[in-house]
């Protein structure tokens, strides 16, 4: 829908993106789940990668589940306010996805489990759209933090394309890029009551699930 004349799935400029502000939203220091930091410095050996499929709420779910993961987030990225807020972010003049930050230690779970999490469970084809949560902020998006990562990336979105096109499903429109070069590069914490939604909530609004076409 038009916000005062302008349509929300149109990608705001860098410069008529909100401003934001200098100061951080708060974070917690623990995350209620896995009992583990909220921030880094993160173990040793472990990697980031920051997923963006539609409302954060269930796709923070989805990751904190899987063996390996140490820690998740949900926040904005791919934007260009500084520290925004859920109702900025929802203007769609901020630039930014709904995101979350997933934290892994590749010596227990290979990259390639955390994709077919990823692919299956939301739909990469509807560009600027998850169900009927419309507008930029729910663009699918995979930002990367290694060069392995990236690659890994481009080749599981060649295959999961073919398996689409297998099933007679459309192109993938997911943005795949650095996370250096979303936005302005800076993954943006949610606030507190976003952090592990729906383990709080049990009953939230989800609307992610395995959708009709498997990773392989």
């Amino acid at each position: 829908m038009p916000l005062f004349g302008r349509d929300k799935t149109t990608m705001v400029s860098p410069e008529d993106a909100m401003p934001g502000r200098d100061q951080p939203i708060p974070v917690p220091d623990t995350h209620v789940v896995l009992g583990t930091p909220m921030q880094g410095p993160w173990p040793d050996g472990h990697e980031v990668l920051y997923v963006a499929m539609g409302c954060f709420w269930g796709a923070e779910r989805l990751f904190w589940q899987i063996e390996g993961v140490h820690s998740t987030a949900a926040g904005y990225m791919g934007g260009w306010t500084k520290h925004p807020t859920y109702e900025e972010t929802c203007t769609a003049m901020t630039g930014h996805t709904e995101s979350v930050q997933v934290v892994y230690d590749p010596d227990v779970v290979d990259i390639d489990v955390l994709l077919a999490a990823f692919w299956e469970n939301h739909d990469p084809t509807t560009p600027n759209r998850q169900g009927n949560d419309v507008g930029t902020q729910y663009r699918s998006a995979i930002y990367t933090t290694t060069d392995a990562q990236h690659e890994a990336v481009l080749a599981s979105r060649d295959k999961y394309q073919a398996a689409l096109a297998e099933q007679g499903f459309g192109e993938i429109s997911t943005e795949i890029a650095r996370s250096s070069d979303a936005g302005d590069g800076v993954f943006y914490y949610a606030e507190d009551y976003h952090q592990q939604y729906l383990h709080k909530n049990p009953r939230g609004y989800c609307n992610h699930g395995f959708c009709q076409v498997s990773y392989g």
